[in-house]
């Protein structure tokens, strides 16, 4: 980037509210709190040893992140996947910092969490986290540097939650097709609603 590219941005934006500043804290608050207990759904973005990025979904049953009591702490469980570990590795191996961000179908509020994390390995504690009928082979403890509530303009936009840009599944290929099409492989045999079967019997 340029070398004045912050004087740029500066020049095309207006500096943020004092609101905007000041709603970020070093906690999870009660309201914090409540928005994690009812949320199914977060994003986890790591930063791995070379400055690679990566973001990765997250789900369970809301309130699958367990907050500390004194909110300073989360914990989060590492569910089944596709045993890439790519955000396992990152915080292993690279700068430990991650960022949450935490949804609850039909809220277009979002709540943020910042920190570094690491990996722990504790299977009394692991117990906690049982769902679909296992245990997690390792959690994630990240210390909250900064937590608040993020503008709901990205997806009041998107419309995420209501019906205006739904479409019928069948508009794309199947997952397994468009993997298989991408690495020269012959067309999966097993259709869509097989293939999503499967995925259920794994999760």
């Amino acid at each position: 980037m340029p070398d004045d590219a912050s004087a740029d941005l500066n020049r095309l934006y207006n500096p943020p509210h004092k609101f905007t500043v000041a709603k970020c804290i070093d906690h999870v608050d009660r309201h914090g709190r409540r928005f994690i207990e009812l949320s199914p759904f977060a994003t986890l973005a790591t930063v791995g040893a070379n400055g690679s990025v990566d973001v990765s979904p997250r789900g369970g049953g809301p309130g699958f992140v367990h907050v500390s009591e004194d909110g300073k702490r989360l914990t989060l469980p590492d569910r089944p996947g596709n045993n890439r570990l790519d955000s396992l590795r990152n915080i292993a191996e690279g700068t430990g910092e991650v960022g949450l961000m935490f949804m609850i179908p039909g809220i277009d509020d979002i709540f943020r969490v910042n920190g570094p994390a690491s990996l722990l390995v504790d299977d009394a504690l692991a117990t906690e986290f049982a769902e679909f009928g296992k245990v997690p082979k390792t959690l994630l403890r990240i210390e909250v540097r900064e937590a608040y509530l993020h503008c709901p303009k990205a997806l009041m936009r998107a419309d995420l939650w209501g019906d205006s840009h739904r479409i019928d599944r069948a508009t794309l290929p199947s997952l397994s097709e468009m993997v298989s099409d991408q690495i020269g492989l012959p067309k999966p045999e097993a259709t869509h609603a097989q293939q999503v079967a499967g995925l259920r019997e794994t999760l």
